[in-house]
């Protein structure tokens, strides 16, 4: 288990403390470190600030300004994508995560899942009109109505955030874009295609690393060398545990009215990450992709505990970003034993760090309420703002999908999307094809890079990222992972890494620098080349009678 991204980290610091001569005519990697970060602070200025456009160049809508169809699949934030192409490495790397630390056979896996699931499945249910789904837009995050309008969500809520029965049966059944149901269902099968793909691929390692836990192990020289350290007492870990489960517990009984979610579910919601993380772990440190929870605990709580959205956004952010963050947690250890930095240091560098992200993340979020007007109300703010919080939309949906209304009145027998259950089955196949045919023809090397929780779950990340970020992303990843890696071998060995830290650092420091200099000062700059996009029709229904604001009504 190498924790890919933890290559980019290793190579950035050995390039910015590690001593070394230049070959001639060459750069050091230091050198090269400044010379990427340079061009890539300069260069986002223009996607950044002056020429947004570049976020995605969506040429085939150009071409057809008059056409839904053509919009529907060019656009690339609105649509399927095709053609479209971001130049701008926020685009690339803002939800994937930097495509050149992703191994070739990770982004292959991606690749294939994505044209699978937003070029084979979507396109033959929208056009099937499976679940009425003309009448809403090819791709969203949104929630409609029957009659393709936007949901009224809150008039289905009483004042005590619990769902009112009544007025959502007046109101009718919740419906949802063609994709984002669908992509539901690839949640559901990534989740049982993670459990059984670590079970037929890594259940004989673990139960071998299970055993030989409790005997003398040969150590590798990095284990050697950080055997001189003093290791972190396991009670360390466990007293962290449970003060951080007691102030849960204690938060959520006090605040019960507020928070809706009893003792009982932080502590089921902590078993579930327990459960979660060893698999899930594994799949992130060999492909560098981290499988969904998100959607299994939602499910779980939406069943035992409906009608209550705030206590579903709680289990799920006790269930599964806990589950992240100990992934995390663990990265960083890893790091900390590629680079010999002592245990007990590290652990102390991520306490400390962690306390003080808490209060500067709280801060932050208060102080952007406060000061930016209509903060992420999409019905309010200009196409080009930057505070338009796509991520947080989904969460806010998620809420009302599987906390609000329940799963059982959208998935289960009272809703409209029972038959996307069976995803869960399909997922634990696949895994299963996979191991067989590795089995028949053992000497295919290439069958067992065939990973399914990553194929299966390439489109997790959508919404909020959309296609432009996969299109994008893919070909970064096969110029730097197969294109450069295998002609110039030597090249990629000795700077992509170097370069994928470049570029990070790069825009995250003229992204701070953009919005201190103008954005928080309201300078803007309005003209066509800041227009996102440039599909308008991307989002318009397609069935007949439909009538949304800025669309045309097909007769």
């Amino acid at each position: 288990m190498w924790w890919p991204y933890n290559l980019v980290q290793v190579s950035l610091f050995r390039a910015l403390h590690e001593k070394e001569e230049a070959a001639k005519g060459g750069l050091t990697r230091n050198q090269f470190f400044t010379v990427a970060f340079l061009c890539s602070f300069a260069y986002y200025v223009f996607p950044g600030y002056l020429f947004s456009m570049l976020t995605s160049l969506s040429w085939v809508c150009w071409v057809f300004p008059s056409s839904i169809l053509a919009q529907q699949l060019g656009s690339g934030l609105y649509g399927l994508g095709l053609g479209a192409v971001g130049l701008d490495w926020s685009t690339v790397s803002s939800y994937l995560g930097s495509p050149l630390a992703s191994p070739w056979f990770a982004t292959a896996n991606v690749a294939v899942g994505f044209v699978l699931i937003m070029y084979i499945i979507t396109p033959i249910g929208y056009w099937l009109d499976f679940y009425k789904a003309k009448s809403f837009p090819i791709f969203s995050d949104g929630l409609f109505t029957s009659t393709g309008q936007r949901y009224n969500i809150s008039g289905i809520i009483d004042p005590n955030f619990h769902l009112d029965i009544d007025a959502y049966e007046k109101n009718g059944p919740l419906y949802l874009s063609t994709f984002f149901a669908g992509n539901y269902g690839v949640g559901f099968a990534s989740l049982t295609a993670t459990i059984s793909h670590v079970l037929l691929f890594h259940g004989r390692e673990i139960w071998q690393m299970s055993k030989s836990a409790f005997k003398d192990q040969k150590m590798d020289i990095h284990t050697r060398l950080m055997s001189r350290y003093k290791q972190v007492p396991q009670w360390w870990f466990i007293a962290i545990l449970v003060a951080n489960m007691a102030f849960t517990i204690f938060a959520c009984e006090y605040y019960i009215d507020q928070l809706q979610l009893p003792w009982w579910g932080v502590l089921l919601a902590c078993s579930i990450a327990f459960f979660f993380t060893l698999p899930v772990g594994i799949i992130t440190a060999t492909t560098n992709k981290t499988p969904g929870l998100n959607v299994i605990t939602e499910y779980i709580i939406g069943y035992l505990y409906p009608g209550r959205p705030v206590a579903n956004m709680c289990f799920k952010v006790y269930g599964f970003i806990s589950m992240k963050q100990a992934l995390m947690f663990l990265q960083d250890f890893k790091l900390g034993h590629y680079m010999k930095i002592p245990p007990r240091t590290m652990f102390m560098a991520q306490v400390v760090g962690t306390l003080i992200a808490a209060f500067v993340y709280l801060s932050t979020a208060w102080w952007l309420m406060e000061t930016i007007p209509d903060i992420c109300n999409k019905s309010l703010l200009s196409p080009e703002s930057p505070w338009t919080c796509p991520g947080d939309h989904v969460f806010y949906d998620a809420s009302v999908i599987w906390g609000l209304i329940g799963p059982r009145r959208i998935f289960g027998n009272l809703g409209t999307y029972a038959a996307i259950n069976w995803f869960f089955l399909v997922g634990a196949v696949g895994p299963l094809l996979v191991w067989l045919a590795h089995r028949a023809f053992p000497d295919k090397e290439w069958i067992r890079l065939i990973n399914m929780p990553i194929l299966i779950g390439a489109t997790g990340d959508m919404p909020p990222a959309t296609a432009v970020n996969y299109t994008t992303w893919i070909l970064v990843g096969f110029l730097s992972g197969y294109v450069v890696y295998r002609y110039r071998r030597d090249w990629w060995k000795r700077h992509n890494y170097v370069l994928s830290g470049a570029l990070d650092a790069g825009l995250a420091f003229m992204a701070v620098l953009i919005y201190l200099c103008l954005e928080l000062e309201n300078v803007s700059l309005r003209w066509w080349g800041n227009e996102l996009d440039g599909c308008p029709l991307a989002s318009c229904p397609t069935a007949p009678g439909v009538v949304v604001e800025g669309c045309p009504v097909l007769r």
